[in-house]
């Protein structure tokens, strides 16, 4: 069977940006999802296409086809009260290079980044951590079948946690990682 709408695809890879592997998937614990359920960058799913079990791959997602651009706009500077509980800052949160799930005024699901800390503000950066970047993909396809209606319910997930989240190697996540709102986890996301 060959990959294309409403398959189930389950697929070892390996992500490299700027010539760094930043995501290792292995075929014992493949990243699966439903091809066409909107999950998964769509030019992703479009180099997949027509693959079947066994096929290799490689191809290169430029930025404007992967997570876009870095967004000046998404670079703010918050006031420190934002970050406290109980009026309280707990130790270590505001770090630079920390990751923070945050929610913007209607409610939205952010992960932003902290920059930079200063006496009163906090500069935070919620671009996506793989934007302005280039994905480089290689990788085999394992599995490829008719999508049953228990895989359209489950989404995808990934041996590992995966870009979307902000990972770096061995899945850190920062606590994102089981945030599928927006694609889930998976740099195909």
């Amino acid at each position: 069977m060959k990959i294309g709408e409403k398959t189930f695809v389950a697929l070892s890879y390996e992500l490299k940006v700027d010539g760094e592997t930043v995501e290792t998937v292995t075929a014992e614990r493949p990243l699966q999802f439903v091809y066409g359920a909107g999950l998964m960058l769509p030019a992703f799913e479009a180099r997949l296409e027509g693959k079947q079990a066994g096929d290799e791959f490689a191809f290169r997602l430029e930025a404007q086809e992967a997570y876009g651009e870095m967004t000046p706009d998404a670079v703010v500077e918050l006031p420190k009260e934002v970050f406290m509980i109980d009026g309280k800052i707990e130790d270590g949160l505001l770090e630079v290079g920390n990751q923070l799930p945050m929610s913007d005024n209607q409610g939205n699901r952010l992960v932003g980044v902290v920059k930079e800390v200063k006496d009163a503000s906090v500069t935070m950066d919620f671009n996506h951590p793989m934007a302005g970047k280039a994905l480089d993909f290689t990788g085999k396809i394992v599995e490829v079948r008719e999508a049953t209606p228990a895989d359209m319910m489950m989404g995808h997930h990934a041996g590992g946690c995966g870009c979307d989240c902000g990972c770096g190697e061995g899945g850190d996540c920062g606590g994102g990682c089981d945030d599928h709102g927006h694609g889930g986890c998976g740099c195909g996301c």
